[in-house]
């Protein structure tokens, strides 16, 4: 996989990709359409964990269904694709039999916070030690463009084909309001800014979410008559609403002003950076081995799977 390959085309000789290693090879090319933002992120994702020094082994990605569901296929290390709204559960699971694992959930808008919406308040309100990173393309870009929990007032989507009439979600506020511990947002037009965010998630323990707006030009730019998804970052650009970069949670940077609308600039930034107990370590703290105070014979009425395996005297 390190070794210079040659193209059968024309015999031009290539070195291989920087992050090919870090890649499931045998299964590109991929499905993702022409100016879709997905790539950007998977390649963020990576970058972040090797530029925060997490090996390869403690590593695993969670998807969802969808078209960012497929980040976890394409990537050459632990991952899964689960069940429609089921990632946050299922990470959760993860990060709860291994906790030295760095768990990552990689998934859409319509997953994250349609069916799966439930899931993510209760994760954010319990401070799971899970990262969410959230691909917002404004629609349900996999199965035919309909609209979504994210779709601005009057797009027009496959569903909505006059503009959509239901008030749209604002994640950076959800996500502060369930408890998150760091709350981002940034376009796939700002990819530094995106992989070093992603880094500080990472790196910090409890709840961590990022919403990354991408370009869905076939789902959502077609329809709105955006263009590619170069017009679309080209419209990120024009219109987004740039933060410092340590833009800390207070309140002359409340989340709530962070609500997506057509015409308007879109914040970006760090809305919340705190610090608080993580669901684990408030259990361990709270129920310090209380197995192991129950009496042998106590102890054997107990479902195997319940219950640590004590020493008789």
């Amino acid at each position: 996989m390190n070794q210079p390959y040659v193209d059968k085309l024309d015999g031009v000789e290539e070195d291989v990709h920087p992050i090919d290693k870090w890649l499931r090879t045998d299964m590109l090319p991929h499905i993702w359409c022409p100016g879709c933002g997905l790539g950007i992120v998977l390649n963020a994702y990576v970058k972040a964990a090797e530029k925060a020094h997490i090996p390869r082994e403690k590593r695993v990605v969670v998807s969802g269904i969808g078209c960012s569901g497929r980040a976890a296929g394409y990537l050459n290390q632990d991952s899964y694709h689960t069940t429609h709204g089921r990632p946050i559960p299922f990470a959760a699971g993860i990060k709860l039999a291994r906790p030295d694992l760095n768990v990552t959930v990689i998934s859409g808008d319509g997953d994250l916070f349609a069916i799966g919406g439930n899931h993510f308040v209760h994760a954010a309100r319990r401070n799971m030690d899970l990262k969410i990173l959230c691909i917002n393309n404004f629609n349900y870009g996999m199965t035919g463009g309909q609209s979504g929990p994210t779709t601005p007032l009057g797009a027009k989507t496959s569903t909505t084909p006059y503009g959509c009439y239901e008030h749209p979600l604002n994640l950076p506020w959800l996500a502060a309001t369930c408890g998150a511990v760091y709350v981002a947002r940034w376009t796939t037009l700002d990819a530094r800014r995106l992989r070093d965010s992603i880094t500080e998630a990472l790196m910090k323990k409890g709840f961590c979410f990022i919403e990354i707006i991408s370009p869905c030009p076939v789902g959502y730019g077609k329809p709105n008559k955006i263009g590619s998804g170069l017009d679309e970052m080209k419209m990120y650009l024009d219109k987004w609403d740039m933060r410092p970069p340590n833009w800390i949670f207070e309140e002359s940077s409340n989340p709530r002003d962070a609500e997506i609308d057509l015409g308007k600039p879109i914040i970006v930034g760090k809305f919340v950076d705190i610090q608080k107990p993580t669901f684990l370590e408030l259990y361990w703290q709270i129920i310090p081995h209380r197995e192991e105070k129950i009496p042998v014979r106590e102890a054997e009425k107990l479902p195997r799977w319940g219950r640590k395996e004590l020493p008789r005297k």
